[in-house]
């Protein structure tokens, strides 16, 4: 028989049991507890969400088509781009640049491409010439609708701007002279006294006098790239009588010059088809301004022949 204390040793150990299972499942319980906690947080709760990024993102890009800095750089393209045109004069146009005053009406932001950061803008420009210099017919401020991009430089120097439908501005901007000065009035001890109306804060800085391209030749002096003697047709006789209108004419002759050269045959008869359609809506140009645009469109032309990107009318 056995003796009745074994039941006293059984039953602290079956007691010590119950406890240890507790003390598991509780500390299973907190393990799964940690778990949930950790793995149910989002690891980019504090940064910003998608949706903030695309709200905040465009406004910044926005800014580029209407920043005075990129106002800068369209100003100094036009000059650069007009210099081209007329072949000549490219430091007295880049100087002038910095006294020339370009103004933007309605800047928008048109699209941007996200793999290289570009913006495309269009606006309303208008370009006020410094005071003794203007283009054919006396302007002084040129205005036109454009299209324009704001890209990232290749080499991370900042930004630059490419310019679309801008030949209103750069074609007239080519045949920029200096005007006549107009005679100063003596002035009376009443005016002398009197202060200016308007701007009196910051008065219109004058233009350096070097670096304005030549005057307006008379015609006897105007060198087109055919002879002025033989002049007779309407157009003709207006590029003769006009500096800035000679100098398109020989960069037109020039640059016609070279793309016959590397021309193929079917280039060179499209060459000579589309030089007597220039000529005859040349001559028939009402004012300066027509001939102007007619050559820039031209020489425009003529790269496109010969670089395969033109296509004959109808096609």
């Amino acid at each position: 028989m056995e003796p009745e204390g074994g039941h006293d040793v059984r039953e602290p150990m079956r007691g010590l049991n119950w406890t240890t299972i507790a003390l598991i499942a509780g500390l299973v319980l907190l393990v799964l507890l940690v778990a949930y906690f950790a793995t149910g947080r989002n690891s980019d709760q504090d940064k910003l969400t998608n949706a903030q990024i695309a709200a905040t993102a465009p406004a910044n890009r926005e800014k580029l088509c209407a920043s005075s800095n990129t106002y800068d750089l369209l100003k100094r393209e036009l000059f650069r781009r007009a210099a081209q045109l007329r072949g000549t004069d490219q430091a007295a146009y880049d100087r002038l640049s910095a006294y020339a005053v370009l103004r933007m009406e309605n800047p928008v932001m048109e699209s941007e491409d996200k793999s290289n950061g570009a913006v495309n803008c269009a606006g309303s420009l208008s370009l006020d010439l410094p005071p003794g210099v203007a283009v054919v017919g006396g302007r002084r401020t040129l205005m036109s609708d454009i299209d324009y991009t704001v890209t990232p430089a290749a080499d991370g120097s900042g930004n630059v701007v490419l310019l679309r439908n801008a030949d209103a501005i750069i074609a007239p901007l080519a045949t920029l002279a200096r005007t006549e000065p107009t005679p100063q009035q003596p002035a009376t001890n009443e005016s002398a006294t009197q202060l200016p109306e308007r701007n009196e804060a910051a008065p219109q800085p004058e233009p350096p006098s070097p670096a304005v391209p030549q005057p307006t030749p008379q015609p006897s002096t105007a060198r087109p790239s055919f002879s002025c003697a033989d002049a007779r047709t309407r157009g003709e006789v207006a590029v003769c009588s006009d500096g800035g209108l000679a100098a398109l004419d020989r960069n037109m002759a020039a640059e016609y010059g070279r793309a016959f050269s590397v021309a193929t045959p079917d280039q060179r008869d499209f060459l000579r088809q589309t030089a007597r359609r220039f000529y005859a809506y040349r001559d028939r140009c009402p004012d300066r301004q027509c001939i102007a645009a007619a050559y820039a469109g031209r020489i425009r032309e003529i790269r496109d022949i010969v670089e395969g990107r033109w296509q004959p009318p109808g096609q």
